[in-house]
């Protein structure tokens, strides 16, 4: 994989209206919620992202930390960096259900693409607990020294976690299929955040007291290159589509736009104090900022710039935003985005009748497989979608024909 190196430079608003508008994904059929943890109340607000304004705040273990959110937007994981659990939220309902008891310290978490493994980075124990998702029960441990956070590439098979271990600071490389540490990446100082590319080639890391982005190639497992930004970069993600990425850059308070293509800085938007995390919206077309020093999220059009505010918790922390409404077979029936190498919902339930259409919302080709037999697609480029009628109740299973490791299900029920 090659990338050009960073050159420092900034676009007319109008070039990258354009560049968002390439990037965008499709509408979607509900208006899906945000999620804020409040480091210091031991709360998550909810976020109505159609209003732009909090609309529950539900009591979390200690000190919320890692956040995560199942693939089909209907369950949020939050670790407590203050206690031995994860929280585990009911978004349809935003309600805590029964907690995971993980041990000391849970910091980071992570989901596999399908949403059957739940990875979370016990601090204080020095390892990466695997979780079920449907049972609640742990099923493996890794041993990793002081995990901070980590990232799963789209296919599922490796795993990137930031070791914070004093005089050893590294990424471990996992591969998930056998549990064990494939490699460490040494570096000089210690891991903040990884994130994976949209297509799984490249992991963004921030490394404290490095005023840059570095750049990992997911073959080699080597930093090839380094996207300069401002003082204390702590995120950099992808934003869906796969145009843009996104920096939260805590010195200057900012949330600096890059081309995920070239590496090049397109321009920065301030936000609030002391910017934390950052998530975006299905259609790519919106930035949500929590900001730890001022109490506040900003919510950002990407297009044009403007925030605005949305007074939270104390010490906002992590935010995560559904990519679809919650609440499959009301608002979403009917639809299945493929977004993020994911289908979305995972599980689709319907009524016989019903039509079903699935939409390539990402930024890469995609495809239909059905294990019925019923004809699909071999081939979904971004843009494209393809229906199928669901006449009899039962349950159908389906594939991504050119990404098997994508897997999805409809669930028909009688009239």
């Amino acid at each position: 994989m090659r990338f050009s190196k960073c050159r420092a430079g900034l676009l007319t608003l109008s070039a990258l209206s354009a560049l968002l508008a390439l990037s965008a994904l499709s509408a979607q059929a509900a208006d899906p919620k945000a999620y804020v943890g409040n480091f210091k109340d031991n709360t998550v607000s909810v976020i109505d992202t159609a209003k732009g304004v909090v609309s529950a705040t539900i009591a979390v273990a200690a000190g919320p930390h890692g956040m995560v959110l199942s693939p089909d937007g209907r369950r949020l994981y939050v670790s407590g960096d203050g206690s031995s659990q994860v929280s585990v939220i009911d978004t349809a309902s935003d309600t805590a259900t029964r907690p995971l008891e993980v041990g000391k310290a849970p910091h980071g978490l992570a989901m596999a693409p399908d949403g059957k493994r739940l990875l979370v980075a016990v601090y204080a124990e020095d390892r990466i607990g695997v979780w079920d998702t449907a049972s609640g029960a742990q099923v493996g441990s890794i041993a990793v020294a002081k995990p901070h956070t980590l990232a799963i590439l789209p296919d599922g098979k490796k795993a990137y976690v930031a070791s914070q271990q004093p005089g050893s600071f590294s990424l471990a490389v996992i591969d998930l299929a056998t549990a064990t540490v494939l490699r460490q990446i040494a570096l000089d100082k210690p891991p903040r955040d990884l994130e994976a590319s949209l297509d799984g080639r490249a992991v963004y890391a921030t490394v404290a007291g490095e005023n840059a982005v570095l750049v990992i190639d997911t073959t080699s497992d080597s930093v090839v290159t380094r996207l300069a930004t401002g003082a204390s970069p702590h995120i950099a993600a992808p934003i869906k589509g796969g145009k843009l990425g996104g920096v939260v850059v805590q010195g200057p308070g900012e949330y600096t736009l890059f081309d995920v293509g070239t590496l090049t800085v397109l321009r920065s938007i301030p936000v609030g104090k002391q910017p934390h995390w950052a998530a975006t919206s299905g259609d790519g077309r919106t930035a949500y900022v929590s900001n730890e020093g001022s109490n506040d999220l900003s919510i950002i059009d990407l297009a044009s710039g403007t925030v605005r505010q949305v007074a939270v918790g104390v010490a906002p922390r992590k935010v995560v935003v559904q990519q679809q409404a919650g609440s499959a077979g009301s608002a979403g029936a009917g639809r299945v985005s493929i977004i993020n190498f994911a289908f979305a919902p995972g599980e689709l339930r319907i009524v016989a009748g019903q039509t079903v259409t699935w939409s390539n919302d990402d930024g890469a080709p995609h495809g239909l497989a059905h294990a019925d037999g019923a004809r699909g697609a071999d081939l979904l480029l971004p843009g494209a979608s393809v229906s199928r009628r669901y006449d009899q109740a039962g349950s159908f299973d389906y594939i991504c024909s050119v990404h098997p490791y994508m897997t999805g299900k409809v669930v028909v029920s009688a009239r």
